[in-house]
C-alpha cells in the first residue's frame, strides 16, 4: 500500500515539474530584453546587430518556442541544463557548487531555530497568562515582525562591527561565517515555531489521556516529556518541511547581506543579468526540492504516526 501511494506521489512529482518547466520557459520567452545583448552588455562592448543575430541563431534563440522548449527539455532529461550566458559555464555545475553552502545553512538555521522556539513554546505553554508567558509572546511577535534584512544589518552592526566577534561578510565556508546568516533566518523563523509549540502544547494539554495519566498517578513530568510533547511536535513536521524546502530553495536577502555563496545570491545574479538557462534552472531546482521535501513529510508522518497507516 505505502509503495503504491509513493509511486502515484512520484508520479505526481513528474507531472507537476513538467507543468513548472513549461510555465518557467514560457514565462521567460515571453519576458522582455534580449539575452544576447545582456550578454554581451557584461563585457561592455556590443557588437554589430549583425553578429548579435548570428550569436542567436547559433544559440537557437530564433527558433519557434515549442522547439526551444522540448531541445531544453530533452538536455534537462540528460543533466544538461544549458550554458550560463553570463558566465559562459554549465548550469548544472553552478548549481552544484552552490548546493552544499545552501544545506549547510539551511540546516544550521533549522537546528538554531529549534533550539530556540522548542524551549521557548514549552516554557509559554506551561505559563500560560503569567509574566514568563507573556515575555515569550513579546519576544516572538518582535521576531515575526522583524524583517530579515533588518535583523540582519542590526547584527552586522552590533556583533560584527561593535563587538568584532564574528567576520562581517560570510563568503567562503567555515561555521563561524554561516553563524550570523543562520541566525538571522533562525529569528524569525523561531517566532513563528515558538507560537505553533505553545498551541500545540496547550491544546495537548487540555486531552482527555493527559487528565488520565495524572490520575494514573503518573507524575507531570513524565506525561510532558513521554505524551504531551512527542505528541504536539507532529503537526509540526509540515511547517517544518515547507521551512526547510524555503531555505533550499536559497534565502536571497539574507545571502546577498553577508555575501553568502549559496543558490539565493546566485538567482540573484541571474535575473539581473538576464542569464534565461540559470533562472530556468534555479526555478526547476526550487520546485523540486519543495516536493521531494514534502514527500519525506509525509512519508515520515505514516512512521510517526501508527493511526495514518491503519487509515484512523
Amino acid at each position: 500500500m505505502l509503495k503504491r501511494q509513493l509511486l502515484k506521489r512520484l508520479l505526481q512529482i513528474g507531472i507537476v515539474l513538467l507543468g513548472i518547466s513549461f510555465l518557467s520557459f514560457l514565462l521567460i520567452y515571453l519576458a522582455p530584453g534580449d539575452p544576447v545583448r545582456a550578454m554581451f552588455a557584461v563585457t561592455g562592448n556590443i557588437p554589430p546587430e549583425e553578429i548579435l543575430e548570428d550569436m542567436r541563431e547559433q544559440m537557437g534563440l530564433n527558433r519557434p518556442f515549442l522547439v526551444q522548449y522540448v531541445n531544453w527539455l530533452m538536455n534537462c532529461l540528460h543533466g544538461d541544463f544549458g550554458t550560463s550566458y553570463s558566465q559562459g559555464k554549465p548550469v548544472s555545475q553552478m548549481l552544484a557548487v552552490r548546493v552544499l553552502p545552501t544545506l549547510q545553512l539551511a540546516f544550521l538555521s533549522l537546528v538554531m531555530m529549534m533550539v530556540m522556539a522548542i524551549p521557548a513554546g514549552v516554557l509559554s505553554a506551561l505559563h500560560q497568562n503569567r509574566f514568563l508567558d507573556y515575555f515569550i509572546r513579546g519576544v516572538t511577535f518582535f521576531g515575526i515582525s522583524l524583517p530579515n534584512f533588518w535583523a540582519g544589518l542590526l547584527l552586522i552592526y552590533f556583533v560584527a562591527l561593535k563587538l568584532g566577534l564574528l567576520p562581517v561578510v560570510s563568503t567562503g565556508m567555515g561555521l563561524q561565517k554561516m553563524i550570523l546568516p543562520a541566525f538571522t533566518l533562525a529569528f524569525a523563523m523561531a517566532g513563528k515555531y515558538a507560537r505553533q509549540v505553545r498551541a500545540a502544547i496547550l491544546e495537548e494539554m487540555s486531552q482527555d489521556y493527559v487528565y488520565g495519566a495524572l490520575a494514573r498517578g503518573l507524575s507531570e513530568a513524565v506525561v510532558l516529556w513521554r505524551h504531551i510533547i512527542p505528541n504536539a511536535m507532529l503537526p509540526l513536521l509540515t511547517l517544518l518541511g515547507l521551512s526547510l524546502g524555503s531555505l533550499l530553495g536559497g534565502t536571497a536577502v539574507v545571502e546577498v547581506i553577508f555575501s553568502y555563496p549559496a543558490l539565493g545570491s546566485l538567482a540573484i545574479n541571474a535575473i539581473t543579468s538576464m542569464d534565461y538557462p540559470l533562472i530556468q534552472g534555479y526555478v526547476l531546482w526550487i520546485a523540486l526540492i519543495y516536493m521531494i521535501v514534502n514527500l519525506a513529510v509525509d512519508v515520515s508522518y505514516g512512521f510517526l504516526d501508527p493511526r495514518l497507516k491503519k487509515g484512523v
